[in-house]
């Protein structure tokens, strides 16, 4: 079966159930998108997040691990049956990952480990052991093969339909958003310290419904996300596709991995924590270079990260099960 192919045999389209969060809307977004391909594709979760809640079907799981086995069961019974590829996110299965994988193998059904990013960070091989019994494994980045080496690189996407760039704007104090969802993890506190003393305001995005956050994010000159984790997450893919320059902390070799891979160099300013205010300087002196970098981000954006692209990636993935 091609990349673009939905068809599983002649008679009807692949079915996949996507389970069992919507970490960051990246599930629901992949769903939409397959759907489009004509891809019978859903998304079951445990229960809805409350920034997130998208999803076909919410088992609505309380209480403890005994309490939640039955409906977790028998939630899998029904879909078994029904479900061609059961594909996993955030190192989570439908029931305990002992039983899950022998159970499909038992009635031939194909599976895939998707990683989104903190639920693999900083873990060992042994814990991430169980990833290996999938059909195929997936993470987001370059920079997350370090602890799934032999994994897929599939980066994060989203509808870019539903973003316009908003180019930034040529004014003597340049806004600069941070929107962290950890202050310590983000290095929040050397933000703070190094935007001080330059000649530009500070604004940090928390606590907000998603499309609250975009529109915030829209009136940015520059947007700064993390200084710690060593790549960039759904927070600077969605200021990049709204045409904004963007400073993050990469690791140089998910780079040039990643540059080798896509074709594109990766748009962002690399800055550490000890570097961010040099590297803020130019920014905020410079509008034309922060509309040069906003454009090749958006550009970068629409060959990296469209969904539609995503979709073509994870189909392919599935044909090869």
């Amino acid at each position: 079966m091609s990349a673009g192919a939905p068809a599983h045999g002649a008679e009807r389209p692949l079915r996949v159930v996507h389970c069992p969060v919507n970490t960051a809307g990246v599930p629901w977004t992949n769903v939409q998108a397959l759907r489009r391909r004509g891809v019978d594709a859903r998304l079951v979760v445990f229960e809805r997040y409350a920034l997130h809640p998208e999803a076909d079907r919410s088992l609505d799981l309380r209480g403890g691990f005994l309490r939640r086995q039955p409906r977790q069961w028998r939630a899998l019974l029904e879909l078994l049956p029904r479900t061609d590829v059961f594909h996993f996110v955030f190192g989570l299965t439908l029931v305990p990952q002992t039983l899950q994988f022998p159970i499909l193998k038992l009635f031939g059904k194909k599976s895939v480990m998707h990683y989104l990013g903190s639920d693999i960070r900083g873990k060992t091989r042994e814990q991430l052991a169980y990833g290996k019994k999938a059909g195929a494994e997936i993470v987001g980045s370059y920079d997350a093969l370090r602890w799934v080496p032999e994994a897929e690189v599939i980066p994060p996407g989203i509808d870019l339909s539903r973003i316009d760039p908003v180019a930034p704007r040529d004014r003597e104090r340049p806004l600069i958003v941070h929107a962290p969802s950890s202050r310590r993890r983000k290095g929040t506190e050397h933000v703070v310290a190094a935007v001080e003393g330059l000649d530009a305001d500070l604004e940090i995005v928390e606590g907000l419904h998603h499309d609250e956050a975009l529109a915030r994010y829209r009136g940015a000159d520059i947007v700064v996300d993390q200084l710690n984790a060593g790549w960039y997450g759904l927070f600077a893919i969605e200021c990049m596709a709204l045409g904004k320059p963007v400073v993050a902390f990469l690791h140089d070799e998910a780079v040039r991995r990643t540059g080798e891979a896509f074709g594109m160099e990766v748009p962002i300013v690399s800055a550490s924590a000890e570097t961010l205010r040099e590297r803020l300087r130019p920014l905020v002196a410079d509008a034309a270079e922060r509309r040069r970098i906003g454009a090749a981000s958006r550009a970068y954006v629409e060959h990296v990260h469209d969904v539609e692209r995503v979709a073509d990636r994870l189909l392919d993935v599935y044909a090869r099960l």
